[in-house]
């Protein structure tokens, strides 16, 4: 698979590098000229984009000009508002530019595999804008998906879709983090959503 890493930060390159360089095909860009270069020249599976190198407006550029790559956007202090904007836009995976080893090394696979990446905040904030919207629409066909879980599965369904994290719910249920973990594979399999976003729009739009 090949990468493209892009930072004007020679030290995050070098950090991005030294943890994907054993995987990956890697190349880099240090320059918004250089990144539009390389785009422009050459197919990328997945691009590693540092915030600071592009603002929307570059971003929608660097889309149009390798529209086939998967863009994940690391930011120095992401926020939800950022990125929801460039969720909009297109990413597939947000987080801290700094992000340990380990979580990049699971977030790069999982973007790979066509799934969506993105912090808990974002997430939750994703979660709890769509249980707002859908608080006045009804769906039986989401209904007929939950009919099959139990009651302790619909609970943590309906605390998931209310934006709480699996350590919340925990605590609220007095049962333990990998109990939690477990029963939404569970539910996960059941209703056919297979994340947790996908569970929450599945709720709330029931």
């Amino acid at each position: 698979m090949a990468i493209l890493l892009s930072s004007a930060n020679d030290s995050v390159i070098k950090r991005w590098e030294s943890l994907l360089k054993d995987k990956y095909d890697l190349q880099k860009a240090n320059t918004l000229t250089r990144l539009k270069e390389l785009c422009t020249d050459e197919k990328f599976d997945l691009i590693f984009l540092h915030r600071p190198l592009v603002d929307p407006a570059a971003f929608k550029e660097i889309r149009q000009l390798n529209p086939a790559a998967r863009i994940f956007l690391l930011s120095d202090k992401p926020d939800e508002e950022e990125g929801l904007i460039f969720l909009k836009l297109g990413i597939v995976g947000y987080a801290n530019t700094y992000i340990s080893a380990e979580r990049l090394t699971e977030a790069t696979r999982v973007v790979a595999g066509g799934a969506v990446w993105l912090g808990q905040k974002v997430m939750q904030r994703l979660i709890l804008d769509s249980y707002h919207r859908a608080k006045e629409d009804a769906a039986a066909t989401s209904e007929k998906k939950l009919e099959s879980l139990t009651g302790r599965e619909r609970e943590i369904a309906n605390l998931v879709a209310q934006g709480q994290s699996n350590l919340e719910i925990a605590a609220n249920l007095d049962i333990t983090e990998r109990t939690v973990k477990a029963h939404l594979s569970s539910i996960y399999e059941k209703t056919g959503t297979g994340s947790r976003l996908n569970l929450a729009l599945l709720i709330n739009r029931g």
